[in-house]
């Protein structure tokens, strides 16, 4: 029982969580130490968070996506923008 109330603990917080490279991703980075940061974390914020274009859900990020054809978005490119750009 013990186990089950652990497995679904876990996926209502991985639900919660930010997406990397998510403007809310980013803001929380920035708040926190960047000892705290891994090496995934610095390269992500790199890409996403530098440049405010790359920044998922971004303005620049939705306008240059709708740029780019629609059959070379990859899978979350077209998950990330339904979620950001669309609604």
């Amino acid at each position: 029982m013990k186990t089950i109330l652990t497995a679904l603990s876990l996926l209502i917080l991985a639900g919660c969580s930010v997406e990397p490279g998510s403007e809310k991703w980013c803001e929380a980075k920035e708040e926190q130490s960047k000892s705290e940061w891994t090496t995934s974390d610095a390269m992500t914020y790199a890409r996403h968070c530098v440049l405010d274009s790359q920044t998922i859900g971004s303005e620049g990020w939705c306008e240059n996506l709708s740029d780019k054809p629609k059959g070379d978005w990859s899978t979350n490119e077209a998950a990330d923008y339904a979620k950001h750009c669309v609604l």
